[in-house]
């Protein structure tokens, strides 16, 4: 596995979602200057789909002060944990839902001071096999919508997956990319 880290770089505090990292970095005039950079596990998320609808869920979180709406998804247990296990984990805990048949959509790293990156998956197919079991500080609704629905949703600003936006904004004026997307969501 790459490191996002030079060889000399060394964990100056170690947190419960980030750890800082510090190292000497030689600078294009000859001089050096400590960088700095967070880590933290990566996250995994599933587009899941349900006969000709998308799930969405509508989430509380204790350190939030307004709802929001959000693909399922969350964070991997640990920093090797494949994407695709914890996508295929948190869509059956926090919605009940399964699926055989998963495509990679893509992936993300939001921000070049954070070692992070989303996996976002395509669950196609699914179907609910048990009840929700939700973590003591989440309070989830899930929810079914259509696709326009969902190109509606991804305007509202408190729809969370905010890095799909560009994409979903482009399938309205691209009937292509629209097109691409369908097939792949739908496996057709």
């Amino acid at each position: 596995m790459h490191s996002p880290f030079p060889p000399n770089a060394k964990r100056v505090f170690q947190g419960k979602i980030f750890d800082v990292y510090q190292w000497e970095q030689k600078l294009f005039d000859g001089t050096t200057a400590t960088f700095e950079k967070l880590h933290r596990v990566n996250t995994s998320e599933a587009i899941a789909v349900v006969g000709d609808k998308f799930m969405l869920q509508r989430q509380t979180q204790p350190h939030m002060k307004e709802e929001f709406i959000c693909f399922p998804g969350g964070m991997c247990h640990t920093f090797d944990e494949d994407p695709l296990v914890a996508a295929k984990r948190e869509l059956l805990e926090e919605s009940g839902f399964v699926s055989n048949d998963w495509v990679v959509l893509g992936k993300h790293t939001p921000f070049s001071k954070i070692a992070w990156t989303i996996y976002t998956h395509i669950a196609r197919d699914c179907v609910e096999t048990q009840k929700p079991h939700l973590d003591s500080g989440e309070k989830i609704e899930t929810f079914l919508v259509s696709f326009d629905e969902l190109l509606d949703i991804v305007e509202q600003p408190n729809f969370r997956n905010q890095h799909h936006v560009p994409a979903f904004l482009k399938m309205r004026i691209y009937p292509d990319r629209k097109k691409e997307f369908l097939s792949l969501a739908f496996g057709k």
